[in-house]
């Protein structure tokens, strides 16, 4: 199993310190920096700057946000980047959420199974320097009755594919990334749930596309924190899964909550939805139960962090992605040296 890294959003406060995280995971040995966009940061330039300030790690994008730009660009972007990493990057994508979507970018949020699949089509296309046409329900290239013609990428990556990876969380999305992309990015994983909150709807995705899960990247991301008691360690991260299983999107969308009902938290999950959406953000992370915490996160010693990644392997995880947790640059640096030492004394390494 394969380490990554994952620096979340840049402009948080911890920006030098992300890079000193970024280059001691390049040290370490770990196999890709992964940066994130929502509507702040965006990934693409926070990776051009890790991958000039890095020497072999890969560089990573979790995600970019389909409705932020047409696919041609987002084909163009990877390119360059392949580029000027010399060949070290790889395309994550995601369609991100009503919210984002329809307030921030102005998309309408509708049918995301379909416009994702158009995309990424899309984006291998002009990645493989064809001359670009495209008829879609979404997407027609170039527009029909205009001047528009069918032109190719002017640049060469670095390499004749580039690994496509696709944020997904629900079973149907799960089996469509199988189908279309080279690896899933998962959140909020749990060794003991999963392979029937993920892996047999990728398995499904792959077989109906005539492969097998050979080659295919199942990468989930973790926090990882390193301490002796676990309790209070937990404790720490009650806010950030409040955010996410109760107050990202609405009460009937929130993919995040619908995944944790999956693992078996039906009454605790609607408990953390309907607190925070009325703005009890400080109950909503109370009523979060610590073994959903524990079950999706490494916390405590480097032999229990080791006991947990050993957990993940033995589900089917090819690459294990860490957000180090920590209040200063020392612990998380300290965070991300134990990972590694978890990997070795795992017998994973």
């Amino acid at each position: 199993m394969r380490l990554g890294i994952n620096l979340g959003y840049w402009g948080a406060g911890m920006d030098g310190d992300n890079l000193a995280v970024a280059q001691e995971a390049d040290r370490l040995g770990y196999d890709v920096c992964w940066a994130a966009e929502a509507y702040g940061s965006d990934a693409p330039t926070v990776l051009s700057f890790v991958a000039a300030k890095t020497e072999r790690i890969d560089i990573g994008s979790a995600i970019m946000q389909i409705p932020a730009r047409q696919p041609a660009m987002t084909a163009m972007t990877a390119a360059t980047l392949d580029s000027l990493s010399g060949g070290r990057f790889r395309l994550g994508l995601g369609v991100s959420g009503p919210q984002v979507s329809e307030g921030w970018y102005g998309q309408k949020f509708d049918k995301p199974l379909a416009r994702t699949r158009e995309y990424v089509e899309i984006v291998r296309k002009a990645m493989s320097r064809e001359r670009l046409t495209y008829e879609g329900e979404h997407w027609t290239l170039p527009l029909p009755g205009g001047p528009g013609k069918p032109i190719k990428l002017t640049v060469h990556p670095t390499r004749h594919e580039i690994p496509l990876y696709i944020a997904a969380i629900g079973p149907k999305n799960l089996e469509q990334t199988g189908e279309i992309a080279d690896g899933a990015l998962l959140i909020f994983p749990s060794a003991d749930h999963l392979e029937e909150t993920a892996l047999r709807h990728i398995r499904a995705g792959r077989e109906k596309a005539g492969k097998t899960m050979e080659g295919f990247d199942v990468h989930p991301t973790v926090p990882l924190a390193l301490g002796d008691d676990v309790e209070a360690l937990a404790d720490t991260f009650r806010p950030y899964t409040a955010l996410y299983v109760g107050g990202m999107g609405s009460r009937k969308q929130n993919f995040y909550n619908q995944l944790a009902q999956r693992m078996g938290y039906e009454k605790e999950a609607a408990e953390i939805q309907e607190k925070y959406l009325s703005g009890d953000k400080t109950g909503a992370a109370a009523a979060v139960p610590h073994r959903l915490i524990d079950q999706t996160t490494l916390l405590g010693s480097v032999d229990r962090i080791a006991d947990g990644m050993r957990a993940y392997a033995q589900a089917g995880v090819t690459t294990l992605t860490l957000a180090p947790a920590g209040f200063t640059l020392d612990e998380r640096i300290a965070a991300l040296r134990a990972g590694t030492e978890a990997l070795e004394r795992a017998g994973l390494a």
